[in-house]
This record gives structure tokens, sequence and C-alpha cells, in this order.
């Protein structure tokens, strides 16, 4: 069967993307954004900006790459993803960032880590997001992931309810290491809000010996209030 647009119904976009060419070039761009985390800035053109949260509170990953911004319709396809199981509108979220991703001049990693899941939550939700998006992402551009490398030793609660400062301390001490590393490293995920838990992520890989940690998601949402 050929592609279907998840959106319009229209056809889609040859081989396997399933949605169609005006509602991908409809997608909420996050084109003006931080250099260092990619929050969204408005009113704000040219150069490399730094945001006002990184300047008072440096991430400890060295980058993000988030080409789109949490709204309609997108949060609507991530949200049918992460809380339905609709596996298929993962598949479209992951070639999406796979297509803009392989469009970068950046060095590419050696690695791409999804961000993993508590056991008890994986359990619950039958499937770890963050790994179903990476299987597009590396096959197009062939890097390998590792889904085990890093591991949730601390079940948290769950983020979307905590202001920033909550979340931060939510995940400390929430995750550890195992296996072999990688000198640079991309943390995968959905959605990217406040940077507390790619933070933490990060400094568990670079106290383990992880040179460069940059951080890819589909989506950033406007950061919450600390």
């Amino acid at each position: 069967m050929p592609p279907s647009c998840v959106l319009c119904g229209d056809r889609g976009q040859a081989p396997v993307l399933d949605l169609c060419r005006p509602c991908a070039e409809d997608l909420p761009a996050n084109e003006t954004a931080c250099s260092r985390c990619a929050a969204p800035l408005s009113g704000i053109t040219g150069g490399e900006i730094t945001c006002g949260r990184c300047l008072q509170r440096a991430p400890r990953f060295d980058l993000a790459f988030v080409p789109y911004r949490y709204a309609y319709p997108l949060d609507q396809l991530i949200r049918a993803f992460k809380y339905r199981g609709v596996l298929a509108y993962g598949r479209v979220l992951g070639s999406l960032l796979a297509d803009q991703l392989a469009a970068r001049a950046s060095p590419r990693p050696d690695l791409i880590v999804p961000v993993p899941l508590h056991p008890s939550r994986h359990r619950e939700r039958g499937f770890n997001q963050a790994t179903e998006l990476a299987r597009p992402i590396s096959r197009r551009l062939d890097i390998p992931f590792d889904a085990r490398l890093c591991k949730r030793v601390r079940a948290t609660a769950d983020q979307t309810e905590l202001d920033a400062r909550s979340r931060r301390s939510n995940v400390r001490g929430a995750f550890e290491v195992e296996g072999k590393l990688a000198l640079h490293v991309a943390v995968l995920d959905d959605v990217l809000t406040t940077g507390s838990t790619a933070s933490e992520i990060a400094r568990v890989l670079k106290r383990a010996g992880v040179r460069t940690v940059e951080i890819w998601a589909v989506a950033r949402a406007q950061p919450v209030k600390t």
C-alpha cells in the first residue's frame, strides 16, 4: 500500500513517509532557538543566540537539535504515539527527525542513546517511545543505537506536572550507565521541555567518560517556569 498522510489522508511521500508534503511543510518549525538548549525564541533574528536560562544555568549537554516546536498538529501526533501506542505515528516522527538530521553539516555522533524508561513504566506503556524513534534515525544516518547503555534505576514522578526546579530534583540520581561508551553520544527523546532529564543523563554519561553529549528530540516545548 502507498503511504497515506496521517494528518489529512492524502497520499504520503515515497517511499514510506505517511505524511504529505503540504502537511509536512505546515509543521511548526523551531526556526529561531537557543543554540545550547533549542528553546524557542521570539523577536530575535540572526546569529547564534543563547537564552537567559542557559546563561544562568548551563545544561550538562553540549548542544540540542530540535527542529520542531511542540504545537499543533505535531503535539497531537506525539501524544497519540506516546500515550495511545499509535506506533505508526512514531515512524513518521522518527523519519521527520531523521530527515532534518541528515541535512545537518555537523559531525555525527558515534552512538544514539534513547532516554530510558523505568521498567515499571515500560511494562505499563508496553514500549519506549525514544527507542521507537531511534530505529528509523539509526537506519537513515547509519549510526548504531543502544537502548541498554543507560538505565533508569529509580522510578520518578511524571515530569509533566512539575516546575523546572522540581524536575531537576526529580531525576537526580535516576540514571546509571552500563556498557561500552563512545566519545560522542546523542541522547534521543520525543519532547524536550526544561532539559532536566537530558542534562542529568548527560552528567552521568560524561562522568563515565563520554566527551560530547548532544540532545536530539522531535519537538521543543516552551520551558516551564522555575
